[in-house]
């Protein structure tokens, strides 16, 4: 089976375990962009913690959930936003004001849209979660 977008099955694969109440769940393609997409979630509070497991393939993720995600998805097209357009996206992305978490890569690196906001930052949305 080929998969053309891992990041939507990751974060697909964390929403349907929230859903269904598990507490434990393994993201079957590991990448660079996942690792720190999922660190990112836990910084914010929306998981546990996750390591790799090496399967002598592309390896994998085990992820313990906190059992509080309602929604996690990948912004398709990744769209480009400037520093002082993030509230756009807030709104069209996340809930209400102050809850979830929108992914962004920026020059500096991955990370959240608040962090991005704080430093100045614009940059490509990823992913959102709430």
């Amino acid at each position: 089976m080929t998969r053309l977008d891992p990041l939507a099955d990751a974060m697909s694969t964390l929403t349907n375990a929230s859903r269904v109440g598990k507490r434990e769940t393994v993201i079957n393609v590991a990448s660079k962009l996942i690792g720190k997409v999922l660190r990112i979630l836990q910084d914010e509070g929306y998981i546990e913690e996750f390591e790799y497991i090496d399967d002598g393939r592309a390896g994998k993720y085990r992820v313990r959930l906190r059992g509080r995600i309602n929604k996690a998805g990948v912004i398709k097209p990744r769209f480009s936003v400037k520093k002082d357009e993030f509230l756009y996206w807030e709104k069209m992305y996340l809930p209400a004001e102050n809850v979830g978490v929108i992914v962004v890569s920026t020059n500096q690196g991955i990370m959240s849209h608040r962090e991005a906001k704080k430093r100045g930052l614009g940059g490509v949305l990823l992913a959102y979660c709430y």
